[in-house]
């Protein structure tokens, strides 16, 4: 809930504390943000755009793919690596610290994360209000956030004992200021084996090779990389989860549905499809 993450929390126009009065937050400078019905805040600047969103019909099947289990082995090793973190940082496990899910999506892995990090509270980070519909019922210490991954996120310095960053826009300088010292960034990417069956038969983005290391560059200037591991598991999809799995990523928003239908018709039912991730650790 957001009692959990309010301290935690920055105004967007002045960077001061905010602070929960009823059903909206305030800073001392007078700026105030209403929460939904659905549970969310917005705490996105007057001029940001959310065109770069997750439609609710992106969002539905994401849901709807992830509660199937599909992707449960990602899940599992994020839990696994975060709760390691947890135990190699400054504090316990059962402590109280805060973790912070930059594009957090629906909550999903963010959710795995706190099951098992008993006492910790987490953000879930998102420029989808249809996302954080469902991030704020996720689980019971998730307050979900709207905000703009690439803008001043609206969290305090140094707040985060923990970030996540699953399949998600990567803001540097960012991650860096919202750690704390010693603070830990969960990354997970696909690795060009990815989807790998699919991509081919229906003509969807596919990762380049020279991915990972990409994003080591990136993020170089502003942590250390301490550690990675890859997943890789194999999928068994009917038609209707790949449909399910082309509509929730990116290439949902690159494939016409005539076309995607044509390339199904081809495809044998069910498919095996390599899932291939990698898992890095980094520090501040």
């Amino acid at each position: 809930m957001l009692q959990d993450i309010e301290r935690h929390l920055a105004c967007p126009h002045c960077a001061q504390a905010l602070a929960l009065h009823e059903r909206t937050l305030r800073c001392a400078a007078g700026h105030s943000f209403d929460l939904a019905k659905q549970g969310y805040v917005s705490l996105l600047a007057g001029d940001a755009h959310t065109g770069t969103g997750d439609t609710a019909e992106m969002v539905a099947a994401r849901a709807d793919f992830l509660a199937a289990g599909h992707y449960r082995p990602i899940a599992d090793a994020l839990a696994s690596a975060a709760a390691a973190a947890a135990v190699d940082g400054d504090r316990d496990v059962d402590g109280a610290g805060f973790v912070a899910d930059l594009g957090a999506g629906t909550g999903y892995y963010l959710a795995q994360v706190l099951d098992a990090l008993p006492g910790r509270a987490g953000a879930a980070l998102d420029i989808s209000k249809f996302a954080l519909r469902r991030a704020a019922r996720a689980h019971p210490r998730i307050g979900a956030v709207v905000c703009d991954a690439w803008r001043p996120l609206p969290l305090r310095d140094g707040c985060a004992d923990l970030m996540l960053n699953v399949f998600a826009p990567r803001n540097g300088p960012e991650i860096r200021r919202v750690l704390r010292p010693g603070g830990t960034l969960l990354l997970v990417a696909p690795t060009g084996r990815h989807l790998r069956e699919l991509v081919g038969a229906l003509g969807l983005l596919s990762v380049d090779e020279d991915k990972q290391r990409r994003i080591d560059d990136k993020l170089g200037p502003y942590l250390t990389p301490v550690g990675r591991q890859e997943v890789e598991f194999t999928l068994r999809l009917g038609a209707a989860d790949v449909r399910t799995v082309v509509g929730m990523g990116p290439s949902a928003w690159h494939t016409d549905a005539r076309r995607l239908e044509d390339a199904l018709a081809g495809l044998a039912d069910p498919v095996e499809v390599t899932a291939s991730v990698t898992v890095a650790e980094y520090r501040r």
